[in-house]
């Protein structure tokens, strides 16, 4: 039986690039021209992929489902992220967050990461969780993961108490390395 590897499952908006925040609530770019790395992120990431991880993004895109944004236009940005970026798999929910009952692939849903492990021979436990919003740490937590939040400021409480706060990626990347 092949050894699983472990993987650091990133949350794509106000983790890896900007978000466009409103009152205080992060929204994801519309269009490829407004999709822009965060400071670091390029290099932290190479620096988590020579360490042997798995990068995998697992986010979710409700406007999708919504009706507010194309398909088209989010598989766009995909395709730039991992133009930029050492990403191995992208996972992604397009569920509303209204669904009756509640979709297994919508953050904080564990399914979006169980699907990767599942396909890439991913050891969760062994695993990390990184982003920016309660549903990350929660969906990390779900699926056995390690977590790391990036506090952001967003005008939002924790759910769950993640394994590490930060207030940037490269500081997240520091703490999965010094915590391997």
């Amino acid at each position: 039986m092949p050894l699983l590897r472990p993987a650091v499952f990133l949350d794509r908006d106000g983790t890896l690039n900007a978000a466009v925040v409103r009152a205080g609530k992060p929204y994801p770019p519309a269009t490829v021209a407004e999709f822009a790395l965060l400071p670091g992120v390029a290099e932290g990431c190479a620096r988590l992929k020579s360490a042997g991880y798995v990068l995998v993004v697992a986010t979710n895109q409700p406007d999708v489902g919504r009706g507010t944004q194309s398909r088209a236009a989010v598989e766009a940005i995909h395709a730039k992220m991992c133009e930029l970026l050492p990403i191995d798999r992208v996972e992604v929910s397009y569920d509303t967050g209204r669904e009756n009952p509640p979709s297994v692939l919508r953050k904080p849903a564990p399914g979006l990461l169980l699907r990767a492990a599942r396909e890439l021979g991913l050891d969760l436990a062994c695993s990390w969780m990184v982003g920016d919003r309660w549903r990350d740490v929660d969906c990390g937590k779900n699926a056995s993961c390690r977590t790391v939040f990036i506090d952001c400021g967003y005008a939002e409480e924790l759910r769950a108490p993640p394994d590490f706060i930060v207030r940037n990626f490269a500081d997240a990347v520091d703490n999965i390395l010094a915590h391997r």
